[in-house]
């Protein structure tokens, strides 16, 4: 390919060393069409002027970029829904590249789909092109809110056809390609713990802090974790702030930068329902939507047993426990971002907070998570829009009153940002399942991608609304 001068190959987990991953080949995977590809997140390390024999070189046959070792399948352990599985690692996808992108940051290039490695477990390391459709949009919607995530790069269809037990099959397959920052995950620790290699997890942590995390001083683990600690309480309010529902929070799904990333079984609320599960199979809501924090908090805990062996338990700990407070302020932050307004202080944000989940709460069904923030962006300054929108008769009640007391009394944060389209209309582009099976629908049926892309336009148009 040729070089652009923003592309800036970083192969450093390669070397961490061979106790970390194994070589691996993609599948040699018979390739259909480029159903996505994502230009925007490809311009940010070197990678939009791929022509589309390069794009599906590199993507779906996986030829190596210029200056990479080739593809690896990382290590890693995990608990399972709190039951510790020794028998992880990537299993159908692969570290495919590193790169710097435009702010100095590693990045990583993720695959799913791209075949079988030593550690399929008998699967065979493919991925539906259903849910590569629905990891597109998982990362789109969060990225249109301001949550950390994942993005993905490019979706390429394959010819084949998957027999699924849990969906009507045979149904079609695609390959996938992210662009994260990050995949060192703490089940990654948690392996090199589990291995009694003190030696590799305090290469891991040197590795961890040098490259996402270069403000902590080399050798203090305690830092070290109180940083991960605070990616992972951003990470964590803005999920709720968005309602959403990561589904499967494992230990093997939460990493070092405090980035979602894998999206399986996930959802975003239509209304405040604390105990909503994304996951069929999470039959006692240990995931729920309202457990989350609690879920991140275990997982930490998970992470800081697994950095013992190297460091003192009582400033590891001191560290853990830092994540309640960081959380309640995080979350804070996020509701004053998602409602446009500005900060007047903890005690005032966090009534504002109160009682928006209050009138989330007392609104029942009919007040939809996603509609209320679009209807009260900016507070006052919404005001004749929203109680003249299709919600007016929900914004009355005592409820609502403490609502718009506490919305009010903070000044808004760039009003003149209502001036975009997206604010004219009556209704705010959401996620809910309904819709994602109708985006289905139209390929699974028809073939027609143009409503799937259309919703990329959609969204992308909210995040530069919320922008400004």
């Amino acid at each position: 390919m040729p070089v652009d001068p923003a592309y800036q190959p970083a192969p450093r987990f390669h070397a961490l060393g061979d106790e970390f991953f194994d070589p691996v080949r993609a599948a040699d995977l018979p390739l259909k069409a480029v159903r996505f590809r994502n230009d925007a997140a490809a311009a940010t390390v070197g990678l939009a002027g791929l022509s589309e024999a390069e794009w599906r070189a590199h993507f779906g046959r996986f030829e190596p970029l210029p200056g990479q070792p080739g593809p690896m399948a990382m290590r890693y352990h995990g608990h399972q829904f709190r039951t510790y599985n020794p028998d992880l690692g990537d299993g159908r996808g692969f570290l495919a590249a590193q790169l710097l992108d435009a702010r100095g940051r590693l990045m990583d290039l993720g695959t799913k789909g791209s075949g079988q490695t030593p550690w399929s477990r008998g699967a065979d390391g493919r991925l539906t092109l259903k849910g590569g459709m629905r990891e597109v949009l998982a990362a789109e919607m969060l990225d249109s809110l301001g949550v950390p995530t994942s993005r993905a790069l490019s979706l390429i269809e394959t010819e084949e056809a998957l027999e699924r037990g849990d969906e009507p099959s045979p149904t079609r397959a695609a390959v996938l390609v992210r662009l994260s920052h990050s995949h060192i995950r703490f089940g990654t620790f948690q392996r090199t713990a589990y291995l009694e290699r003190p030696d590799l997890t305090a290469a891991l942590v040197e590795h961890a802090r040098a490259n996402y995390h270069p403000t902590v001083a080399e050798g203090d683990v305690p830092a070290l974790m109180e940083a991960v600690v605070a990616a992972s309480a951003r990470l964590t309010a803005r999920w709720v702030a968005a309602g959403f529902v990561h589904g499967v929070l494992n230990t093997d799904n939460l990493n070092v930068t405090g980035e979602s990333f894998d999206y399986g079984p996930w959802r975003f609320l239509p209304h405040y329902e604390p105990g909503f599960t994304a996951a069929y199979f999470d039959q006692f809501g240990l995931y729920a939507f309202a457990r989350q924090p609690e879920a991140v908090f275990w997982a930490l805990t998970q992470l800081g047993g697994a950095l013992k062996p190297i460091a003192e338990v009582e400033p590891l700990t001191a560290a853990l426990n830092t994540f309640g407070p960081r959380y309640i302020a995080e979350l804070r932050l996020a509701f004053l971002e998602r409602l446009g307004v500005k900060s007047l202080g903890e005690a005032a944000d966090q009534r504002l907070v109160d009682t928006t989940l209050a009138l989330l709460r007392d609104g029942g069904e009919a007040l939809r998570w996603e509609p209320l923030f679009h209807d009260w962006f900016c507070g006052f300054s919404s005001s004749e829009r929203a109680l003249r929108g299709p919600r007016a008769r929900l914004y009355q009640g005592e409820a609502f009153d403490a609502f718009r007391f506490a919305l009010f009394e903070h000044e808004p944060d760039r009003p003149e940002r209502l001036a975009h389209p997206v604010f004219a209309a009556a209704e705010p582009e959401e996620m809910l399942i309904d819709e994602v099976e109708a985006l289905w629908a139209a390929i699974d049926q028809g073939d027609d991608w143009s409503p799937f892309h259309a919703k990329i336009d959609r969204l992308r148009a909210a995040r530069a609304a919320r922008q400004g």
